[in-house]
Formats: structure tokens, sequence, C-alpha cells
């Protein structure tokens, strides 16, 4: 069973170009790195670097210190219908914690096939549009307001 503690990462170039990926089993849906915690004691960090590994093969150990930022943000928002099932009995709220990470600009991305289809880098008023999730959208804004 997945544990309803998540991190949000919002892979951005120097230019303000934010990596979106398309779900696999959800056509069109359009989103940042997600997961869930590992262990429920499983540093927010480390759970970070670990789906930015995972999902994109991006390291996040081979970029400048300091590269993975955490946002000191979080919500908790209720878990799509479809999902729930992956979740214990009666757990119907996810938390989710938000992260940034820059990478240089010649960055490549791997997908891990089993989990998205198709990456895009697009300008970060875009990507806020294109993501299926309102929160995500809005991570990727309030990333850029500074």
């Amino acid at each position: 069973m997945k544990i309803p503690i998540s991190v949000l990462v919002v892979i951005y170039k120097t230019a303000g170009e934010v990596l979106l990926i398309e779900r696999a089993d959800k056509a069109g849906f359009w989103q940042s790195v997600t997961g869930s915690l590992d262990a429920p004691a499983e540093d927010l960090a480390m759970a970070a670097a670990r789906e930015v590994l995972e999902e994109t093969g991006i390291d996040v150990v081979s970029l400048p210190e300091g590269a993975l930022q955490n946002r000191h943000h979080h919500i908790e928002y209720e878990i799509y219908p479809q999902w729930r099932h992956r979740y214990a009995p009666g757990v119907v709220k996810n938390t989710e914690h938000w992260f940034s990470l820059k990478v240089p600009d010649d960055t490549q991305v791997t997908l891990a096939p089993r989990e998205h289809v198709a990456y895009q880098w697009l300008p970060y008023q875009e990507a806020a549009k294109k993501c299926f999730s309102p929160s995500n959208g809005e991570a990727i804004l309030q990333l850029f307001s500074v």
C-alpha cells in the first residue's frame, strides 16, 4: 500500500523552461515528477531525489550542491477516486511536499516507460496551464513568482 505522503518536484532550466512528463496510465495527463514516500520515516529530500532518478534518469547527486530545493510548502489534497485502491482502506487524502530542481540546459531525460510515455520542456506559464493537477500548476507558478 502507498503511503499518503508524497513529493512533487518541479524540474526547470535557467531560462524558465519546466519539464513535464505524460503519465503512461492516463493519456494526456501531464505533470511534474511526483511520488510517495517508500517508508513513513523516509527523508523528504531523499524521496524527491529518488523519484527524479526513477522517473527521469536525472541523478541529483551529479548536480551542483543546492540544485534540489525544498520549497517548504505542502498541501493536502483528495486522492482521485481511480487511484485510491493503491492506499489503505479509508485513506482519501494525501500530503504533498513541494521541491524544485534546477538542471543544466543540456540535461538529458530518460523516462521510466511503465510510468511515463513522453516529456517536454515548456515555458513555465505554459507548463502550469498544461498540468492536469491544479496544485501542480500552482507549484510551478509559485516557483517563478519570487
